[in-house]
């Protein structure tokens, strides 16, 4: 039994004997050497620099409006009678058409009443003057022959003296001239006419319809030329001069047309800073209360280079391509827009970022797109 276990002991110890020296063994052996990594250079794009002459283009948006528009009020009482045609929106007119018209019988039987009564003064002062004033006498009497209540109202003769006109006031006739005159004007407003071929864009009454003095009847437009009025910061006042040309596009883009600059208002608004500028255009498609944008044309600003406003670093600093590695360079931009800058200080044939590069900075190294397609 003790033969027994001294065996097992004795075949235990060689096991760990020859594991102790496999171990070394293994230790003692060459460990691999692991290679090591190639670095990965970034690839970027890039742009050569031309400088050049580049326009200074002020962006700028508004709504259209008829340059010849009135809005038509009533100046008298009366009952819509007439108009040449349908009093509706969108009902064109030419020049010289009645828009509308009023009844206008009172007033009317008012003037010729009126009217007689300044003819039964003018006939009543003849006895006198042929006597009192015989070298007057014929001029009052062919007035008073050539009077005529339905026609308009002629002048009063011309007194040839002192005495004369002082009879004439006195017996009230230059009054009573003047009161007609003024009901004969008033009665002209029963009428209104196209003042130029145009269309109506509001109308408030129909036929039959009692319209009051002070009453907007409507709305009327002249609808082949049109005004755009925008606000421009005051920056650009200097650049902004009449007669400047104006593409204009619609909030789609789909359409353009060319204007000019007609007016440009001195003030300052104190609150936006900006002023007004109005370009006059004319064109197919154009219609009241249209949304356009406007780009006016400054000014040239040379050697200088536009580029994308998404590569400037801090407003003021652009990564050039140099040497398979990128430098963060200076420039001075001169003009923004909603998507580029034009900026000097770049010298012709730099190579600049088309797009910039996730976590650039400067001296990284870079490959060049177009010598990575050459490996």
């Amino acid at each position: 039994m003790n033969i027994r276990k001294i065996l097992i002991s004795l075949i235990g110890l060689a096991i760990i004997a020859l594991g102790y020296i496999g171990m070394q063994n293994m230790a003692s052996k060459e460990k691999p050497v692991r290679p090591k990594e190639k670095k990965t250079m970034p690839t970027v794009f890039t742009e050569i620099v031309e400088n050049g002459d580049n326009s200074i283009t002020i962006t700028a948006s508004g709504n259209l409006a008829a340059r010849d528009r009135i809005e038509i009020f009533s100046e008298v009482q009366g009952i819509f009678q007439n108009s040449a045609h349908q009093f509706k929106p969108g009902v064109h007119y030419k020049a010289g058409e009645l828009l509308l018209s009023l009844n206008s019988d009172e007033a009317r039987a008012n003037l010729i009443s009126q009217k007689s009564s300044l003819y039964n003064q003018v006939v009543a002062i003849l006895p006198e003057l042929k006597f009192d004033y015989p070298d007057a006498f014929q001029k009052w009497k062919d007035y008073a022959s050539g009077f005529d209540i339905e026609k308009r109202l002629s002048p009063l003769p011309e007194t040839s003296s002192e005495k004369e006109n002082l009879f004439i006031v006195g017996k009230n006739i230059r009054s009573s001239w003047y009161n007609v005159k003024n009901i004969e004007e008033r009665m002209s407003k029963y009428s209104l006419y196209a003042p130029f071929d145009g269309i109506l864009i509001e109308a408030n009454v129909d036929k039959g319809a009692l319209v009051r003095p002070g009453f907007k009847i409507g709305e009327f437009i002249n609808p082949t030329h049109y005004e755009l009025d925008v606000a421009v910061s005051s920056s650009f006042a200097e650049y902004l001069k009449v007669g400047n040309s104006v593409k204009l596009q619609n909030v789609e883009k789909t359409k353009t047309w060319n204007g000019k600059v007609t007016r440009v208002n001195s003030l300052i608004d104190p609150n936006t800073q900006t002023i007004q500028a109005f370009i006059r255009v004319s064109g197919k498609g154009l219609r009241e209360g249209m949304y356009l944008e406007a780009n006016l044309s400054a000014k040239n600003e040379g050697n200088t280079f536009e580029m994308s406003r998404k590569n400037l670093v801090d407003n003021n600093k652009v990564f050039v391509y140099e040497d398979s590695k990128l430098v963060l360079k200076e420039i001075t931009p001169v003009h923004f827009t909603d998507k580029t800058v034009i900026v000097r200080g770049l010298p012709d044939g730099a190579e600049i970022l088309e797009k910039i590069l996730p976590g650039a900075y400067d001296g990284i190294l870079v490959n060049k797109f177009s010598e990575v397609e050459k490996k």
